[in-house]
Parts: C-alpha cells; structure tokens; sequence
C-alpha cells in the first residue's frame, strides 16, 4: 500500500505516532537484574551517539515537520548525559512547545530536580522497585536506595508533577511488596505504575513463568485496597487506570505482555545512536545518523522516518510463536 501524502508519523492500521521516546545515553548507573548482568555491557562508542546539534535537530524536524507534540527523554540513564539542563532548555524552545518529561532511577535528582525544571522540564517518572534497602541492592546491584528517595521528594518540591514511579514486581524478589509501594505513594503524592516484567533484558533470561502478571498484580492490590475503574478513557496511555479506595488516588498497570495495547500506541524511538525504532520490541530501525552525517536535508530525513513508522506492524507479536526478542537490550534502546 503506498503511503498516502501526509506529513504526520502515520501507518498502515491508522495509528499516528506523536509521543517521541529518545534515549540519551545507554549508559546507566545501576545493575538491575532484569536488564543487565552485573559487569554492565559494552557501552556505546561516544563517535556513535548523537551530539547535542544532531540530536537537537532531529528533535526539531519531528516537532516542526512530523507532528510530535510529547518528548520523553530516557535512557540508560539520562542524568548521565554531559550538559543534560541546556539541552532540556533547548528542546523546550523548539516550536510548538513539546511537553518534555524524562524517566529516570533517580540517583543524584535531588541535588538537580530544581535545575531541571527551570530549564524546561515539565514532569518526571523514577523507577523504583522496592522500599527495602537489601532488596534494593539485590535487585539493582547498588546500595543507593535513600538517594531515590529523596531524588523523589525532590522532584515533587520543585514542581515535576505529578511524579510518575514505575516499579516492576518479580516473583520470589518483591512481589510482597506491591501493596506497601502503593501506600507510600499514595501517602506521598506520586503516581504509582506496575509494569510487567518485559524481555528486553541484555542476558536474555527472560522467562515468562516467572513474570508477575497484570492480573496477579491487581489480585495483590486488591488483598489491601478497593480498585475500581479509572473514569476518564486510556486513550494511547500505556497504563490501564484503577481508582483506589474510590479516589482520587490512582494506581496503573503497563501490561506489554497479558494485556498489549499495541492498537492504540503513540510511540515512535529514537536511540542515542541515532537509530529511530516503531516499535520497543522491533528488530528493524533506520539509522537517521548516517543520514544527518552524509548531509542528508531535513525533508529527506522527515521522510525516513515516515516511511518507517508506515512500516510499523500490527503488534508486538510477544504472544506468538516466532517472536524474536530485540538484538538491542533496553539499555540501549530507551524506555
């Protein structure tokens, strides 16, 4: 089918991608078992990752020429990227204004919160797995569980709002803990996010008996809590909404896997290395460096990415019998 003469991130099932997913770095500075093993990986040489001019204009060609209208910055860990305040202050003067959000673990935010948010930043998500010092360290390999913490806090007082955690229960780790991450969100103003366990972990263990699904999950919440439906429409959210104990509370689950939503997604990703992705678990991507580097004009490079976007399939076909997981881990590809 040919693609039809439009200027937005279309494709074939009628989708239009307008929330951007860009990876900063791959680097990361915990070892969290479910993504990497516990020596690291081989990090990207820093020849391949874009530079802040060639990342900023690829930025600026999705948002004045592609229709992109949200930017969340990802990584690896994106508080490791050199000069991260200026290049948030210049991606939020690009025209129209996205909405620019960043996903983080949180280690060194509360000493940066306020910075970032005075260059332009407009909401955060931590990552946070457990309240248990020792869990924390079996699980991310780190004993840096109180700098999360008061990098939430912190990111709350300067008006990242509403903060978003993103926690991930594993079987026989943490999953006592679904229940008590709720509470202490709730009593803290955030935002709390399950997300099923996914294979894009670098060693390729993933194992789908041992992911605790979106249903196991809620049958935990609701030993403790009342959930009932959320009542405004998901939309391309990712999340599927509960109201908790009636509200205003709320609690979401991201289940990729029992539950895709792979009909209503929104995304499209760019890698630190220039490479843009349709989809999280795709195993094809155009390398829009190579492009940029070769001289390649705006246009010409609008429309790589258009055309790989027109390309995007159907779903991320995890429930079928030849998925393939990505080559790249998560590290690399961003979240």
């Amino acid at each position: 089918m040919p693609r039809p003469e439009n200027p937005a991130l279309i494709d074939t099932f009628g989708r239009v991608a307008t929330d951007l997913r860009v990876s900063l770095t791959d680097k990361c500075n915990l070892r969290c078992t479910y993504c990497m093993p516990a020596e690291g990986l081989d990090w990207m040489p820093s020849d391949q990752v874009l530079s802040d001019a060639e990342l900023l204009r690829l930025l600026r060609i999705a948002v004045e020429r592609l229709g992109v209208t949200d930017i969340r910055l990802t990584g690896g860990e994106p508080l490791l990227r050199p000069g991260l305040e200026g290049l948030i202050a210049e991606i939020s003067a690009l025209e129209p204004k996205p909405r620019l959000s960043m996903t983080t673990n949180g280690i060194g935010l509360a000493k940066r919160a306020a910075s970032l948010a005075e260059a332009g930043l407009r909401r955060i998500n931590v990552s946070l797995d457990t309240l248990d010092p020792e869990t924390f360290v079996r699980i991310t390999r780190r004993d840096r569980l109180s700098h999360v913490l008061v990098g939430m806090a912190a990111a709350r007082d300067a008006g990242l709002a509403p903060v978003k955690v993103n926690a991930v229960l594993m079987r026989g780790v943490n999953e006592h803990e679904a229940a008590p991450l709720l509470r202490y969100c709730l009593d803290n103003g955030y935002h709390l996010r399950f997300i099923e366990q996914m294979p894009l972990d670098a060693q390729h263990g993933w194992n789908r008996k041992q992911m605790i699904t979106a249903a196991e999950i809620l049958g935990l919440l609701q030993e403790e809590f009342t959930l009932s439906p959320f009542p405004v429409a998901r939309g391309g959210a990712p999340a599927e909404r509960w109201l908790v104990d009636g509200g205003p509370g709320d609690v979401g689950v991201i289940a990729s896997v029992t539950r895709p939503f792979c009909s209503a997604c929104e995304r499209t990703r760019l890698t630190a290395d220039g490479a843009v992705r349709s989809c999280l678990f795709s195993n094809e991507e155009t390398d829009l460096r190579s492009l940029a580097r070769a001289g390649a004009r705006d246009e010409e490079i609008a429309n790589a990415w258009r055309q790989t976007m027109w390309g995007k399939l159907a779903g991320h076909e995890i429930n079928e019998a030849g998925f393939a997981q990505p080559i790249r881990p998560m590290s690399a590809i961003g979240g």
